[in-house]
């Protein structure tokens, strides 16, 4: 057995590739090579390559047609290929197939190259190989095994991330290209856009982190792994790996409202009364709901229980704020929450957090109102965010 023979049986086995696929790119690229240096304009080079003799036989592969009317040939005989008639708008017909001299060959010429030859048959015709082209062969087929390596690794990096798409991995920060973050997973990198960064976090090289695999597409240089420190997936993920109540589906997490690096809030629920969900998600002594929010960057959490009551879930998600009452407008989604003066700042929360994200929580809009009725309206949509010039040009417009 050949050194190269005994090369691509060895990359075949270690990435699981064909054989025969390996042999037919070899043979692809030696084709496209002798057209490039030797080939003529009209012929169709195909090449047998064996890598045991590293010997290659090159051939002008036609395929045999009838012979063609002599309105399409030259005086000399020569044929004439003619430009596509325009589609007439409304005609339907067959579409009659075009004479390609470079992979056709008319059967009055294919007979004089093999005397029983019939339409559809393939007629090859050897051609010459230099001593050069051999040399070249030799090359052509290391470099070939070595793109179907990078291509095989290629493939398997794409298919392992491709079945962890929607799973937590664990990585480390790499570095930073202006805005984007590249993350070290191991066999592959994985990619941290702008959105998908949390705003109080800082990326450092060597920073271990859980990320969120958003999704994995195939690129021009590769496997593109687009990660996420944001997403609410990575928070209900969290909680699967760190509440065993939650993996086995004893304790169904009902809604989430987050926002990444600031304060998230959880709705639990479980179907057995014996089962305290809040609790199973705090853990004793809060080593549970600790671990998690370690793993999120230090991101505070609120456990809240959810209920199919729609007034006392409400409730519940303005916590830790004691409401004294809620009144419900069921047609447009609206909530009136009446709580006591000391406790308005805590239903609000810091620049209106707690209520934004219990009204998220709820899926219903929220109006907070005191003891002096005085009405703090939210909304389930995401707060505006302005950027960091609008935020100087107001505070300069403060000052002055």
């Amino acid at each position: 057995m050949s050194e190269i023979t005994n090369a691509i049986k060895q990359v075949c086995e270690e990435k699981g590739l064909s054989y025969e696929a390996v042999i037919a790119t070899i043979e692809s690229a030696l084709a496209a090579a002798y057209r490039k240096d030797y080939g003529e304009k009209n012929q169709n080079i195909k090449v047998n390559y064996n890598p045991e003799t590293n010997k290659s036989k090159v051939y002008d592969e036609k395929i045999v047609v009838e012979d063609l009317p002599e309105e399409e040939l030259d005086e000399a005989g020569n044929v004439i290929v003619p430009v596509d008639p325009e589609p007439v708008e409304g005609v339907e017909g067959e579409e009659k197939k075009r004479f390609n001299p470079k992979t056709d060959l008319q059967l009055k010429d294919a007979l004089l190259i093999k005397a029983d030859a019939q339409i559809g048959d393939e007629i090859k015709t050897e051609l010459e190989t230099k001593d050069e082209y051999g040399r070249m062969a030799a090359q052509t087929a290391k470099q070939v095994i070595v793109q179907k390596l990078r291509e095989a690794e290629r493939d398997m990096v794409f298919n392992e991330y491709k079945d962890k798409e929607g799973e937590i991995v664990s990585g480390v920060i790499q570095r930073k290209e202006e805005r984007l973050v590249l993350v070290d997973l191991g066999k592959a990198t994985g990619v941290l856009l702008p959105e998908d960064q949390i705003r109080s976090e800082r990326y450092f090289p060597g920073q271990k982190f859980d990320f969120f695999i958003k999704s994995v597409r195939s690129g021009m240089r590769g496997s593109e792994i687009i990660l996420s420190r944001t997403a609410e997936d990575l928070l209900l993920k969290v909680f699967a790996m760190e509440i065993p109540e939650i993996a086995n589906g004893l304790v169904e997490i009902k809604a989430v409202a987050r926002e990444a690096g600031a304060r998230s809030k959880v709705a639990v629920w479980a179907g057995n009364d014996n089962i305290d969900p809040v609790g199973s998600c705090v853990g004793q002594r809060g080593s549970r709901i600790q671990t998690i929010i370690s793993q999120l960057g230090g991101e505070k959490i609120d456990i809240i229980e959810y209920s199919e009551e729609l007034e006392k879930f409400i409730a519940n998600a303005l916590s830790p704020a004691k409401i004294s009452s809620v009144k419900l407008d069921y047609d447009n989604h609206r909530a009136d929450v009446v709580v006591a003066d000391d406790q308005l700042s805590l239903a609000i929360g810091k620049d209106g957090q707690n209520v934004r994200l219990a009204a998220r929580l709820a899926g219903y809009k929220i109006d907070i109102l005191g003891a002096h009725k005085e009405v703090v309206t939210e909304s389930t949509e995401e707060p505006e965010v302005k950027d960091e010039v609008e935020a100087v040009e107001e505070s300069e417009e403060i000052k002055n």
